[in-house]
């Protein structure tokens, strides 16, 4: 008979009445007292903190600071209200003393009478630190005096927070006080730096000024004594001018008186005799024009002529035929006549070319002689007029000429004086540069001292803080608070229940195993008994236990997850995973059972115990004194506990794949020794007829 089949029938066994039916239903049920229920229990403590009993002593008096009403314990105590961690009572502090000692309360937070006066005292003279009074009684949780160690940590830290907070505000305040004032004066300073840097610049422009002043007035010395000079040769020039004036004037003025009449009374024959030589000249010009343009084509035309003549000649009068010889001495006449005519037409035409120069030279001699020939008789009747203007004007200039030298002379007296003096203002300005030069050192030595006063003040205004209220805020929140712990959890468990579903669901499975081989025989009797193999018997007790640890295994995650609600990051690999869990500690303790009987029992327990003290399940192993972290690694739940929180609450799954090869590997062995058991047990000795000890 094969494995499966001896299982199958050793599970019907059980339903054949109600008792076993009940035992069946027990065992299946039976995870659940030790995973759901003790889950349920403490599902999320942290959550339901606000059911615990504290009492609240708000002692605290008051303070003032800055003119201003403090009520630090107050703050704190509305603040606990509103936070609901705990059930707060608000007692006196006897109250509190005796409720926390008979039990009534967990403990008490009390705040002292001088808890705001100690805060308030950190603006004052002797600063002092505020304290708060946290009461325990481990004797009514020991727990909960944990919890309430963290809590009130908290409440500590947010208390020294705000009073950090005023006081850092009254500092940044003083800043900015500090700022205003050191502004003001570095804008005085500003005003002074800019003050002297204008009387530095004045000072400087001042000395530039009398520095070109100097050279200037050494160059005007210079040049007035250059101008004397000048002013001398001009007052000697203008001398000399004014009697050559007189001279011609003088002249001029003889001669006019005998000119003139002739000009009255001849002014129209002038004018005609210059129209003539105007005319003349205008003839010839365009005579000379006519030749030189008709020079070559006559002496060309005239060769032409000369040439047909000598022709006609030749065939007229040297043939035996001539027409009429009387014309023959006639013709011969007019050739030579024609021929001396082109030579002379030909040298006339080489005079021009070769002085076509002179020509135009001539044509502009004409073509002036015409225009003043034309002048001249256009103004001929006005001569006498022309002439005693022209004896005016210089009368006239001569006149301009007296006074010029009058000037000359003047002047050169007043450049005189005024060498002299420049000599003087040369000498004054010079001692005034010397003076400016000195001022202008002193002032740059104070500009220097004001703008080290100006920068300084500046600088230190840069550098003192100038908070406006949400800076201050938000500094003083930084600085009374500067650390702050940036938590975060990859992958978070939502509750208390959830973190330890991984060290609860495998010892309910291994109690729902062991407790299913109190009603199940390990090596199956029936099999033992018709001489089966080895292999096969182990099988047949092992498999009646792996199907009912799945449907515990099924039983205990429906209720985990719709009764309490896990959540699991793997759902279907969760429930597989566990399938292999039951397989691997049903191998376990079907071997210790059918190795040592009635002792194995008892070492399945021992292991249990093993196990639940190293597989790490509540506090890390390495926590756990050294006998438990050499064992760790030793023992199947250690994997299973590792590998149930990464699929459970997320994360790599390399520790699955580890623990699921651990547990085939206890799984194999166990069924190989199992298998060697059964081997063993087909030999009946006395110890197995009569033994020892029995449960």
């Amino acid at each position: 008979m094969r494995s499966p089949k001896l299982a199958a029938l050793e599970l019907k066994r059980f339903g054949r009445g109600k008792l076993p039916r009940a035992a069946i239903v027990a065992i299946v049920l039976l995870p659940l007292l030790y995973g759901a229920l003790y889950l349920w229990s403490f599902w999320d403590p942290y959550g339901q903190l606000d059911r615990v009993p504290v009492a609240l002593v708000n002692d605290d008096k008051g303070a003032t600071a800055d003119g201003e009403e403090l009520s630090a314990g107050d703050d704190i105590v509305k603040g606990l209200r509103d936070s609901e961690v705990f059930a707060w009572h608000e007692v006196s502090s006897a109250e509190a003393r005796k409720g926390v000692e008979d039990g009534t309360y967990y403990l008490s937070l009390t705040m002292p009478e001088d808890f705001s006066a100690r805060i308030a005292s950190s603006s004052g003279a002797s600063p002092e630190t505020g304290a708060l009074k946290v009461e325990t009684n481990d004797a009514n949780n020991y727990i909960v005096g944990q919890v309430s160690r963290t809590v009130f940590s908290e409440v500590r830290t947010a208390a020294s927070t705000k009073a950090s907070r005023s006081f850092l505000d009254r500092i940044f305040i003083s800043f900015s006080d500090i700022h205003d004032r050191t502004a003001e004066a570095a804008k005085g300073a500003d005003d002074l730096k800019g003050g002297i840097g204008d009387a530095k610049k004045g000072s400087a422009d001042l000395a530039d000024g009398l520095k070109s002043a100097k050279d200037n007035s050494s160059k005007l010395s210079r040049g007035l004594t250059k101008l004397n000079k000048g002013a001398s040769d001009l007052e000697s020039g203008t001398r000399s001018i004014s009697e050559g004036t007189q001279t011609l004037a003088d002249k001029v003025n003889g001669i006019a008186g005998d000119v003139r009449p002739y000009l009255k009374d001849n002014g129209k024959t002038i004018g005609s005799t210059a129209r003539l030589v105007a005319d003349g000249s205008g003839a010839l010009r365009t005579q000379l024009d006519t030749l030189v343009k008709a020079a070559p084509g006559t002496a060309s035309l005239a060769q032409t002529s000369s040439g047909e003549l000598k022709r006609i000649h030749t065939e007229q009068c040297t043939k035996a035929d001539a027409a009429d010889p009387a014309l023959c001495p006639a013709l011969e006449r007019a050739a030579t006549t024609a021929s001396d005519v082109a030579k002379v037409a030909a040298d006339v035409n080489t005079l021009v070319t070769d002085n076509r120069g002179d020509l135009k030279k001539l044509d502009g001699h004409l073509a002036d002689l015409q225009e003043k020939a034309a002048d001249l008789a256009e103004r001929a009747p006005n001569l006498d007029e022309d002439l005693e203007s022209a004896v005016t004007r210089i009368n006239t200039l001569n006149s301009g000429a007296k006074k010029a030298a009058a000037g000359a002379d003047a002047l050169h007296t007043g450049l005189a004086n005024a060498a002299s003096g420049s000599v003087d203002l040369d000498t004054g300005v010079g001692k005034l540069r010397t003076g400016a030069n000195d001022l202008d050192g002193g002032i740059f030595k104070l500009v220097d001292g004001s703008a080290q006063l100006a920068g300084g003040l500046n600088e230190g205004v840069a550098k003192i803080p100038d908070y406006d209220e949400q800076d201050r805020n938000a500094r003083t929140e930084v600085m009374a608070d500067p650390v702050k712990l940036a938590s975060s959890s990859l992958h978070q468990a939502p509750n208390y229940g959830t973190g330890f579903a991984p060290y609860f669901i495998p010892l309910s499975l291994w109690v729902g195993a062991m407790v299913a081989y109190m009603i199940i025989q390990p090596l199956n009797r029936r099999a033992l008994a018709a001489g089966a193999s080895a292999w096969r018997i182990a099988l047949a007790g092992w498999l009646p236990v792996v199907a009912i640890g799945l449907v515990q295994v099924a039983a205990l995650m429906s209720v985990l997850h719709f009764g309490l609600g896990l959540k699991t990051a793997h759902g279907a690999a969760t429930v597989g995973f566990l399938a292999l869990v039951i397989g691997c500690f049903a191998a376990i303790i079907q071997w210790l059972n059918a190795r040592f009987g009635a002792a194995g029992r008892i070492l399945v327990l021992a292991v249990l115990m093993l196990q639940l003290t190293s597989a790490g399940g509540t506090y890390p192993v390495q926590t756990s004194p050294g006998f438990f972290n050499a064992i760790h690694p030793f023992l199947p739940m250690s994997y299973v506990v590792e590998a149930l929180r990464r699929l459970i609450t997320g994360g790599g799954l390399a520790p699955v794949w580890q623990a699921t090869a651990v547990l085939l590997a206890f799984t194999a062995a166990a069924l190989a020794l199992t298998a060697l058991s059964a081997r063993q047990k087909q030999v009946w000795t006395l110890d197995r007829l009569h033994p020892e000890l029995s449960l």
